[in-house]
């Protein structure tokens, strides 16, 4: 951890009695004083999940790893941050199935589903009165329907597994989602466990992060997400991930500024997979293994485009004097952006139409 300037205070003290003989030195323990300066704390972390969305006939498998960042203010400092991951780098797989038979792989799909990026880093929290002055024990939390909390310490580590569903009160480790509940999503599912390392007072914060992982599983996804294949249709969600913090260190607000604006670039960021992080399973590394061989060259050039989605052809366009003055005009008045709407809308209006057709 990065705590700048720090003062080490290492004194020999040679106390003399009162006939003037030396004592044997003393040694004082190390002190840090961190700067006032350095009030935001910046986190880097590695993140596994695996992520499913069902239908009544198909299923989308998602395994994903990527590089995030947390950028945790402390309190009266002029700069929002976020606790939210904030994705650096990234690299997905997904498997397609259906009824029909049909097993496909990519490494790309427009509909976004799982929940990792909405769990972020928890506040801190008081420890149970119970487990303060005690170097190891547990203790439960009562929640309105079940146990909400189990807090475990063995000395300087704590792990706290948190029922989000059991009371309203355990909603407080997953602020990210706090607007989902109550809007009409059904939560089948939700818990999340939290492990801190070296923690010496009577609460546990994010300094003291080592690493989380969290279940989730929910019926449908908090919106009106495009279906895969049919319009209407239920569909649940469920992500397992694992959260690895593998750096972190205190900033001044200007350094934390020029992080929020830095546009990242994949060449920049490395993917580092953490050694506590355990081998893929064989069907996840087959998964990988397939996507890997897959020449996206050769699959687009093999593609025919969808002639509905692209714009119909009025001859050719003379961009002379006259015709470019007038072309200009339409786009000061708006009847250009008028009339690509009004296009949108219809040739969308035909897609729906043989979705639901084929539903039928």
């Amino acid at each position: 951890m990065k705590r700048l300037p720090v003062i080490v205070l290492a004194c020999l003290l040679a106390v003399s009695d009162a006939e003037g003989e030396r004592r044997s030195p003393t040694q004082l323990p190390e002190v840090v004083v961190e700067s006032p300066r350095h009030r935001i704390l910046h986190i880097l972390a590695y993140v596994r999940e695996c992520s499913t969305l069902s239908t009544c006939t198909d299923t989308v498998f998602l395994f994903r790893e990527k590089m995030v960042d947390y950028m945790l203010p402390s309190k009266g400092v002029g700069f929002k941050g976020w606790s939210r991951p904030r994705i650096l780098k990234s690299r997905s797989f997904y498997r397609f199935t259906d009824a029909g038979g049909l097993d496909s792989v990519s490494d790309n799909c427009n509909h976004h589903f799982s929940w990792s990026d909405w769990m972020g880093i928890a506040p801190s929290a008081e420890l149970p009165s119970c487990l303060r002055d005690v170097e190891c024990g547990m203790d439960t939390v009562r929640g309105k329907y079940s146990p909400s909390e189990t807090w475990t310490r063995n000395e300087g580590r704590v792990t706290v597994d948190v029922n989000v569903l059991a009371d309203r009160g355990a909603r407080r480790w997953v602020p990210g989602l706090s607007a989902f509940f109550g809007s009409g999503l059904d939560f089948e599912s939700f818990r999340v466990r939290f492990s801190y390392d070296n923690v010496v007072k009577n609460s546990v914060s994010p300094v003291d992060l080592a690493g989380y992982s969290f279940d989730v599983e929910s019926n449908g996804r908090g919106h009106k997400m495009f279906r895969f294949s049919r319009i209407d249709e239920p569909f649940s969600v469920s992500t397992h991930a694992d959260v690895y913090i593998m750096d972190r260190e205190y900033i001044t607000v200007k350094e934390a500024k020029k992080w929020e604006r830095h546009d990242f670039n994949a060449d920049e960021i490395e993917m580092l997979e953490p050694v506590e992080a355990p081998d893929l399973p064989p069907s996840i590394q087959t998964l990988v293994d397939r996507i890997y061989k897959i020449d996206p060259e050769e699959i687009r050039l093999g593609l025919e485009p969808d002639r509905r989605l692209v714009g119909t052809n009025s001859g050719s366009r003379n961009f002379r004097i006259g015709n470019r003055a007038l072309f200009l005009l339409k786009q000061i008045t708006g009847i250009t952006l008028i009339k690509s709407r009004r296009n949108f809308n219809r040739r969308w209006d035909e897609f729906r139409k043989q979705c639901l057709r084929g539903n039928k």
